[in-house]
């Protein structure tokens, strides 16, 4: 299954899901290039497979840090 993404906004709306991504323990890994090759995507969208290998890096990378956590 494709990738999908969940979630975006910015500015107070961006704020807010840093802040739940904290209370609840979400690690939290920035990455500007992929952010904004994702920007003009509507929430519910599959992610594009020319961007499948950066999500892949940055979900091994979240789940070294739950696993390690």
């Amino acid at each position: 299954m494709a990738p999908r993404l969940v979630a975006k906004g910015n500015g107070k709306l961006a704020q807010r899901i840093l802040e739940l991504a904290k209370e609840h323990g979400v690690p939290i890994e920035r990455d500007p290039d992929l952010t904004a090759a994702l920007e003009p995507l509507d929430v519910d969208t599959l992610i594009p497979p020319e961007l499948f290998q950066a999500v892949a890096v940055v979900l091994a990378t979240l789940y070294r840090a739950n696993k390690n956590s």
